[in-house]
């Protein structure tokens, strides 16, 4: 049987035990049953979530930003489909009153590399005050219907330039991640066509433009095991019955276990600690674990033609740096970009990009005047800290808001 098929088999299978565990849960925190506040009803109890939250199929998070700082007032926010395609929706954080002047656009490109646009939650709400916000909200894989066809890197990157176009002249462009590739790619594209709707600016936080600097693990497993072996490993079918069925796809839950299994430690402390603030009636930090680990466990499936092409394009040949990178055969030229003005965010500590590989597109866009680039390398932060936390509310925003600040026109 595919392991795709055996992995939603066994999810159902278990279905009824977490129903027990669910129920057993409930049975012991309910505060009319004597024993919900004795040493053992609290470890049942704790021990039911446990076994529930391990096995449960986290669905997709909401944004749940319902308002942000204007003027020193809170305005309602609206989340709002602006831009639709089969793989992608642009979600658009409409204010319920329009601010006072024009604030600068803000394209957030998230990444499409197993979680869910709303990993950024942080990042949107930090930078909401002072631009109006839209974010690439991409589709699970295995809910886009055959019959929509495939998706791979050049479409990505004919998506970008698509919203951009919508979006109009003067939007800025932030990537966090992965898609500071194709973001790189679709700004010289269109600096080479002259589009009169490519970036003002273009930010690129902890993104793997050149994957030869710093090499992580996550680099290093690529360079070692070769496009063939992912092809046949790690490739699978859509199963019955979701809408994307027979979709060859790069499951979400494999992507989930990659990460884990790099800081397995630090989880399985979390997960002990869990369980004992749970004991001990720790309500405020066992919610702080709930809220991280919905968002983090939840993952989506990525096309098989697009995750091969990224592996191959940014962490095989290195494309991009080598001066290869193609779009429907048509080769990528950094240096035809001169009127975006380019931003590199790093983290010191980034096991996913180390530190260098996003700095590294100021070599290749070597046309942008001096004056129109800056780099930043966070210290004490990870990669998760590079856009979101308290570091990044504190010294990360403030740098792109000013930086976006000062070019909120392209320089012709």
């Amino acid at each position: 049987m595919p392991f795709y098929h055996l992995y939603e088999l066994n999810h159902a299978a278990i279905s009824p035990w977490r129903a027990v565990a669910e129920a057993t849960k409930h049975f012991y925190q309910n505060p009319i049953n004597p024993l919900s506040q004795s040493q053992f009803g609290k470890t049942v109890a704790a021990s039911c979530e446990m076994m529930e939250r391990l096995t449960r199929r986290y669905a997709k998070p909401q944004f749940g930003i319902t308002h942000t700082e204007q003027g020193g007032e809170k305005v309602a926010i609206s989340e709002q489909v602006v831009w639709q395609k089969p793989f992608c929706d642009l979600l658009l954080f409409r204010r319920a009153k329009a601010s006072k002047k024009p604030l600068p656009k803000l394209l957030i490109v998230s990444p499409m590399s197993g979680h869910f646009a709303t990993l950024l939650r942080g990042t949107v709400k930090a930078l909401l005050p002072d631009h109006e916000v839209y974010i690439t909200d991409w589709i699970d894989a295995r809910n886009v219907p055959l019959s929509e066809g495939s998706f791979d890197l050049d479409d990505y990157i004919d998506y970008l330039i698509e919203m951009l176009e919508f979006l109009g002249p003067d939007c800025h462009m932030l990537a966090v991640c992965q898609p500071s590739v194709p973001a790189f790619a679709a700004a010289a594209l269109m600096a080479e066509d002259k589009n009169p709707n490519a970036p003002a600016t273009m930010t690129l936080m902890g993104g793997p433009i050149d994957t030869r600097i710093s090499p992580t693990a996550v680099n290093d497993l690529a360079a070692e095991k070769g496009l063939d072996w992912f092809r046949r490993n790690v490739l699978m079918e859509v199963p019955f019955p979701h809408k994307g069925f027979r979709r060859m796809v790069y499951p979400g839950f494999l992507q989930l276990s990659g990460f884990m299994s790099m800081n397995l430690d630090r989880h399985m402390v979390a997960h002990r600690e869990f369980f004992q603030h749970l004991v001990e009636g720790d309500g405020d930090s066992a919610e702080a674990h709930r809220e991280f680990y919905d968002e983090y466990l939840a993952v989506m499936d990525l096309t098989a033609e697009f995750y091969l092409q990224t592996v191959e394009t940014v962490f095989i040949s290195h494309s991009l740096p080598m001066g290869e990178m193609r779009h429907r055969g048509r080769l990528v030229n950094p240096d035809a970009i001169t009127g975006t003005a380019l931003f590199t965010v790093e983290g010191e500590k980034d096991d996913i990009s180390g530190v260098g590989q996003t700095k590294a597109a100021h070599d290749l866009a070597s046309n942008i005047p001096q004056k129109r680039r800056a780099h930043y390398l966070q210290e004490g932060v990870g990669h998760y800290g590079v856009f979101n936390g308290s570091r990044f509310r504190s010294e990360i925003a403030p740098r792109i808001r000013d930086f976006i600040n000062s070019f909120p026109e392209i320089k012709k």
